[in-house]
């Protein structure tokens, strides 16, 4: 509950008041950058070389530090700025619904340094790691997709990952458009529709449509190769771009409910709504345990004999109860859209608060996912010798026989 001018408290929820939409975006940025670090220093602590997987350059000397130390300092310059900028905006207007609205440049000024902590060249940290992320994000950004030897497996896993931001990247495009708007602020109530109704939705699904264009290119790299028999005919390539085609009409009908006028349009809506998001999280939840981690949990080599039931030969991890707990929990946090169908939570979810909360869950999800689709890959590389990677190994499972 907020106090002041009526006219204003109408533009603001109590969390917009403390937790703007800018410094919630930053936030997100800000905990992506620390779970990069985690996965990399926990990846390298168990013998998995993640920069020769996505073929980025290694350290010249045994002397050097880690590729996660340079990790963890962006992470924690990142942190810094945005405690010390959020700290000073809430001495500044203390809790003044007038003051949070006429102070917007703040949270608009944090933005700007956020961005150029990643693309103004910063003499205290290293500008490779930079020049590479900016490099392989250009070439993603148009769908693109490396050869195996020049780090495909690298623009898979940033691609990827972008779809789990695709809210934060809608967020982005909203506070701008708010910030920019003829007496608009970003620090008001989150206008979604802001610049038109197909503008953010268009956002979310440009994540989605860069895998699927993946997909393709490797579906027609396939259809190329000259050794059909090792490498299949590319239908799997295809079910993965299927995947990734199955978030738009969840996008589509988000977007319809919002802008729907009457409640009998928005109940037919909802139906479509549903069984979208029902076949996406299930297929989604299906390809992570089967092709992304290359699980036996739904094929009919699960109960071998020879490794964990539904698991596979090899585990880096070692802990068998782990992989049961990260599956179940994948499925569970694929399935947070259930929150709209309880009595309970339905209004939870349409908050500001409940929206953020989502979005964090996806990040979470994601960020574990990380750690199990590297160790894929690694089993992959070192089991096979030929290098081969993401959505061309399906067949493989239950093929290797060693130990780690």
């Amino acid at each position: 509950m907020v106090d002041g001018d009526p006219a204003v408290e109408s533009q603001l929820e109590g969390f917009s008041l403390w937790f703007p939409l800018p410094y919630r975006v930053g936030f997100i940025v800000t905990l992506a950058v620390w779970g990069w670090a985690l996965n990399l220093h926990y990846l390298y602590a168990v013998n998995i070389d993640v920069p020769s997987l996505i073929r980025y350059p290694g350290r010249s000397s045994p002397h050097h530090l880690p590729h996660h130390h340079s990790t963890y300092r962006l992470a924690l310059a990142l942190s810094a700025l945005f405690a010390t900028s959020i700290t000073f905006f809430w001495l500044w207007t203390w809790g003044s619904p007038d003051r949070v609205i006429g102070n917007d440049w703040m949270p608009f000024a944090y933005l700007v340094l956020l961005i150029s902590f990643f693309v103004v060249p910063l003499r205290s940290f290293p500008s490779g790691g930079r020049t590479r992320f900016w490099a392989t994000l250009r070439r993603i950004c148009i769908g693109g997709l490396a050869e195996a030897q020049d780090g495909k497996f690298g623009d898979v896993l940033l691609a990827d990952v972008l779809t789990s931001y695709a809210k934060v990247g809608g967020d982005i495009f909203v506070a701008l458009c708010m910030f920019f708007q003829a007496g608009g602020s970003s620090l008001k109530r989150p206008d979604r529709s802001c610049g038109g109704t197909v503008i953010v939705p268009l956002i979310m699904a440009i994540p989605s449509m860069i895998r699927l264009r993946q997909c393709l290119i490797e579906y027609l790299r396939v259809r190329r190769a000259p050794y059909k028999e090792s490498t299949g005919w590319g239908g799997q390539n295809l079910a993965n771009a299927l995947k990734y085609s199955t978030a738009f009409p969840i996008i589509i009908t988000s977007a319809l409910q919002r802008n729907a006028e009457d409640e009998t349009s928005k109940r037919a809506i909802n139906r479509l709504w549903l069984l979208a998001v029902l076949v996406h999280s299930l297929y989604s939840f299906y390809w992570d345990v089967t092709k992304d981690w290359d699980l036996t949990l739904f094929s009919k080599d699960r109960s071998l004999g020879s490794f964990p039931w539904g698991l596979r030969p090899r585990l880096v991890f070692r802990q068998a109860n782990l992989y049961y707990a990260v599956i179940v929990l994948d499925l569970f946090l694929r399935c947070t859209w259930a929150m709209k169908l309880s009595v309970h939570l339905d209004k939870f979810t349409d908050f500001e608060g409940g929206i953020f909360f989502i979005e964090l869950l996806e990040v979470f999800r994601r960020w574990v996912w990380i750690f199990f689709r590297v160790e894929t890959e690694w089993i992959r590389n070192t089991s096979t010798g030929l290098g081969v990677d993401d959505i061309l190994l399906g067949d493989i499972q239950g093929k290797d026989d060693d130990d780690d």
